[in-house]
Order: C-alpha cells, then structure tokens, then sequence
C-alpha cells in the first residue's frame, strides 16, 4: 500500500494559515495519532522481523524491503507504554528521514537504493486509520503534560469532532541522533543497497 506523499519540493510546516494538509491517521494503546505524510513513504502489512543484536530495546527488528535493510521501531515501546502486540490489523508504516548523520557527509546522510538521500525507517503500529486533512486553525498547540507521551515528541492537538489527535513531531521521534546511532548498529552493510539481503539471511 503506498501513500501518495505531498511534493518532495515542499516541506512539514511550509502551508500557509488557510492551506489544509494531509496526515496518515493511525491507533496505538487505543490513542489516535498522526503523522504529516509529507515524510511517508509506503504502509506494509505486518511481517516477519529479523531481530539484529545490540539494538536499542525499541528496535522491533528488520525488514528486507526491495533490498534494504530497514529498521523497524515499536512506538508503543518508544512512548514507554509497554511492547505492541501483533494482531491482524498491525501495519509497518514506512517513513522517510533526510540529512542521517553518521556516514561520510553529515549533511547528506545515506543513499537509498532508489537514489534518496536519507533512510528509511519502519514505524509499528496498531492499525493505520486513514488520511485527514487539518488546516492550521484545526492544530492547537502540544500540551506541556498529561498527553501520555514525552511533550518534544508532540507537534500539536488536531481536533476531530469531539475529539483530539495527537499530531507527532517525527523529528523528535525518530531523531537524527537516535536514528544514527541504529543505523550504526546495524550489520555491516546492511544500511546500503547491496549488504540488505546478505545481513538479513545471516542473522
């Protein structure tokens, strides 16, 4: 399933005060959450993982996708709510970070195998829900407490009926230096194009 992300000329946060923009709704620990799908790349369906040692505890695993290695990360244990249990609605949202230190040009981070600049980073989910629109005006302010999660890991309270949804701030949670860190950890080739299939099948 892929999600048709906003143009990669734009950016997170670049609509003016009148301009709806698109976020990927999904549940987690019974709680809605969003995300901009401007860093989206793809939603799978729940696979098999392969467990890489010396990862950090909310590293789930990695995928073989189209090549490459990429991590996956279980939100529920990043947000300090316990593991995710995997059930027949449980998705791998695939999400795109630009500028990885850690490899060469700090700048410029890694190359995926279709040519971006970046890595790509699987998200565990409970369910993904479906695509909203929310202008400026629909976002109030992250709350300093009693969201259940760290407050730098929020970018706003989306309102929906009589109802909030937690917008993430995706570079609070996949942050840069966490991220490098993983990819660091990885097995030796495995961040690149061609390692992806030989670290897999040797873990």
């Amino acid at each position: 399933m892929s999600v048709e992300a906003a143009p990669r000329g734009g950016g997170p946060g670049d609509s003016t005060a009148g301009d709806a923009k698109r976020y990927l709704t999904f549940t987690l620990n019974g709680e809605s959450y969003a995300l901009d799908i401007f860093h989206i790349t793809e939603i799978l369906e729940y696979r098999n993982l392969t467990v890489v040692p010396m990862t950090p505890d909310f590293v789930r695993g990695v995928i073989n996708l189209r090549g490459r290695a990429v991590p996956v990360i279980d939100l529920a244990i990043r947000f300090a709510k316990g593991a995710t249990s995997i059930a027949r609605r449980t998705s791998i949202i695939i999400v795109h970070i630009r500028g990885m230190p850690g490899s060469g040009d700090a700048g410029a981070g890694t190359v995926t195998g279709d040519g971006r600049d970046g890595q790509d980073i699987g998200v565990l989910v409970d369910a993904v829900s479906k695509v909203e629109s929310f202008t400026a005006e629909d976002i109030e302010p992250a709350p300093a407490f009693g969201a259940g999660i760290r407050a730098d890991f929020i970018s706003g309270m989306a309102k929906r009926d009589n109802d909030f949804i937690i917008v993430l701030d995706i570079d609070h949670v996949l942050s840069l230096s966490d991220m490098a860190d993983l990819v660091t950890a990885l097995p030796a080739g495995a961040e690149g194009n061609g390692g992806a299939d030989r670290a897999i099948r040797s873990s």
